[in-house]
């Protein structure tokens, strides 16, 4: 009767199991069954392993399958009061804040009262967005500039953000909130001068191509690297805390980026201080060609993270300008009044490439974002202002057409300050400046050795 026997494995099941000093399993005086049941542990023990790697519902040529996307119904989670803790809306963390219906009304608790003006300008805004992207996009195939990152579908998650912040906040932002910077009324001049990287760049070529700054509006230098942007973020709210400012800050990351470690590291310090602060995570369902469900990992949300630290944690429907109004503004008045950080989970779709560096054709199907449940964010807050008398059709064909023509004259004025291979450019001599006091000998010797 062999090791593998299985009636000498259930003969080894009914011994009383003991464990000696050494912590190896015995079978009290029973030696021989003892031996055998250890060369079972050691066959077990040394058994091959498979490592488990997710892998998306959907490949290219596949039909887009969101079945298993719950779409919950506009209006029904609840909403707590600005002060509650973390553990008291732990469901929040898991259901999506929605607030227009399929009709277009604004339903339930988090209907915010937007008044009709900034109803409309939300709306604009983020057609703006969308022009601006598409004539940037064509001007980078074109050869104009090197470089573009569009922000198709997710227009309402920074446009209706911006929305519910107050002058003087701080975001720290990745490179698909431009809608930042048109819903807090930067130049669109300006923007187009630092993607062409001419003679005008605010940046003086300084940057990547859409990686804007502006402290003046709110929005911090972007960077590549996006987890640094949530500890930069803690870092500034905990400043202002310290400094006994009444401004709070708000950080930015997507979904791929939480898998980094300055996202933790945030949250620690967000918790453990209670910095005045927003931190947000774009789940837009891919990281580049990565699906989420690598960095999400299994059977959770990205908003659920933050619980472990104690940080009240929701999700909203990214694609509901309302939605994402009303629970940035909750955000920004529980830090306003001292109830410390508060982490959102923007689910979107990023409809777009990642960028002109990359073909989505090649990890997903192509009619994928055409399925995405959540709609458009544009057509959905269009119907809603239809739907309150505010708007209708041939009003919204009219702004779109003054806002295309606008983009176009504002393309035509930047692309006189030159393009990537036309026209005036900085001088290279801006490499050396605003960097150093004084400049260094060493740095001074390379200029002179440049000419310049």
């Amino acid at each position: 009767m062999g090791s593998s026997d299985p009636a000498a494995t259930d003969i080894l099941r009914q011994l009383p199991r003991v464990e000696s000093r050494s912590g190896c399993l015995r079978q009290g005086r029973h030696r021989h069954a003892a031996g055998h049941e250890q060369s079972g542990l050691h066959m077990a023990t040394n058994r091959i392993f498979s490592l488990h790697v997710p892998e998306p519902e959907c490949r290219p040529g596949d039909t887009p399958d969101f079945s298993k996307f719950e779409v919950p119904v506009a209006g029904e989670v609840v909403r707590p009061p600005v002060d509650v803790d973390a553990e008291d809306i732990h469901d929040h963390a898991y259901d999506i804040i929605r607030v227009l219906d399929d009709d277009g009304k604004a339903v339930g608790p988090w209907a915010e009262g937007l008044e009709d003006d900034e109803a409309l300008k939300g709306l604009r805004d983020m057609m703006t967005v969308r022009s601006f992207d598409s004539r940037m996009l064509m001007a980078q195939r074109q050869g104009k500039t090197s470089f573009y990152m569009q922000a198709l579908g997710e227009e309402a998650v920074s446009c209706a953000f911006q929305a519910a912040l107050s002058p003087g906040d701080m975001n720290f932002p990745t490179y698909r909130q431009q809608g930042l910077l048109v819903t807090s009324g930067y130049p669109m001049l300006d923007m187009m001068n630092q993607i062409y990287s001419n003679s005008a760049d605010p940046l003086h070529g300084r940057q990547l191509p859409i990686m804007y700054s502006s402290k003046e509006h709110g929005f911090f230098s972007i960077s590549g690297n996006l987890g640094t942007q949530f500890i930069q973020a803690v870092g500034w709210a905990m400043a202002s805390a310290i400094n006994g400012d009444s401004k709070i800050a708000a950080g930015w990351i997507g979904d791929g980026a939480t898998a980094e470690s300055d996202f933790h590291s945030a949250l620690v310090f967000a918790s453990t201080f209670r910095a005045p602060c927003i931190l947000n995570i774009v789940n837009n369902q891919w990281a580049i060609s990565t699906f989420q469900g690598i960095a999400r990992g299994r059977a959770a949300t990205f908003a659920s993270r933050g619980l472990g630290f104690g940080i009240p944690s929701l999700r909203v429907d990214g694609n509901d300008f309302y939605a994402v109004y009303a629970v940035a503004k909750w955000a920004a008045e529980r830090a306003h009044l001292g109830h410390g950080a508060t982490l959102i989970e923007h689910v979107t779709y990023r409809a777009g490439p990642h960028s002109t560096s990359d073909d989505p054709s090649g990890y997903r199907p192509k009619t994928e974002a055409a399925d995405w449940p959540l709609g458009d964010p544009i057509a959905r807050l269009k119907q809603h202002c239809i739907a309150r008398g505010i708007w209708s059709e041939e009003r919204h064909e009219q702004a779109q057409a003054e806002i295309d023509s606008e983009v176009i004259r504002t393309q035509k004025e930047a692309e006189k300050n030159g393009t990537l291979h036309d026209g005036p450019r900085a001088s290279p001599r801006d490499m050396f400046e605003d960097v150093f006091k004084e400049l260094p000998p060493h740095l001074k010797r390379q200029r002179q050795e440049a000419g310049i």
